[in-house]
């Protein structure tokens, strides 16, 4: 592909939430005022019903589907829904945005899903750290420094390769919620920086790890005497 086909390269995504949406509205307005181009979302999933970005994904006119975890028996099945309905909707990327369910991605869509995560990945990330949680362990810690981090998503916890990553100072007198706001600042700037890029083709997905084969020793018989 030419320098200008991928400058000119459509990229359709979906963006999976769990909660206000404030991180899917800072993309749709980006989109739809310039700063964001070639740029598409044609379906937003989120894994509850009542929650103020199923209503701003509305207001924008999009696509919205309700996939909630407790409408399944298991997490594959519910995995299988989800993947299933990215699938009819033909969709490049998939972007977690302040989405809280874990999902077993099938192999098809390794390296075509992206996380963004309100600390400095690996510290304070897996299970149970997200939200303001995260700002309370920073602080708790005594950390000097937080920030933002984007990475492709695999099947454990905020695990996957780091793509990028924004940083911000914590400062002495900071609480979980000024410090929230001090990263969503960092994080405004950080998802569409990254986005934009995938869909250059300036960031490539990890590669897939062969299975590596097991180390055999032959022993060669003796001659015999």
């Amino acid at each position: 592909m030419s320098r200008k086909q991928k400058s000119n390269r459509r990229l359709r995504i979906a963006v999976l939430i769990s909660g206000s949406g404030t991180t899917m509205q800072n993309l749709v307005d980006r989109i739809a005022d310039g700063r964001l181009k070639n740029i598409e979302i044609p379906i937003v999933i989120s894994s509850r019903t009542n929650v103020e970005g199923v209503s701003r994904a509305e207001a924008a006119d999009l696509p919205v589907d309700v996939v909630r975890r407790m409408d399944y028996d298991s997490t594959e099945s519910f995995s299988d829904h989800l993947t299933l309905t990215l699938d009819v909707y033909a969709v490049d990327l998939v972007v977690q945005a302040g989405w809280l369910v874990h999902w077993i991605l099938p192999e098809r869509w390794h390296g075509k899903v992206i996380n963004l995560h309100p600390s400095l990945l690996p510290d304070y990330g897996g299970k149970g750290f997200y939200g303001l949680h995260v700002h309370e362990a920073v602080l708790a810690s005594g950390e000097t420094e937080s920030g933002a981090t984007v990475h492709w998503v695999n099947n454990e916890y905020d695990a996957g390769e780091i793509i990028a990553q924004r940083k911000c100072e914590v400062l002495p007198d900071d609480t979980p919620e000024t410090l929230a706001a001090r990263v969503q600042e960092l994080e405004r700037e950080l998802l569409p920086d990254v986005i934009e890029k995938i869909r250059r083709g300036d960031y490539r997905p990890p590669r897939k790890q062969k299975k590596k084969k097991h180390d055999v020793t032959v022993i060669q018989p003796r001659d015999e005497a």
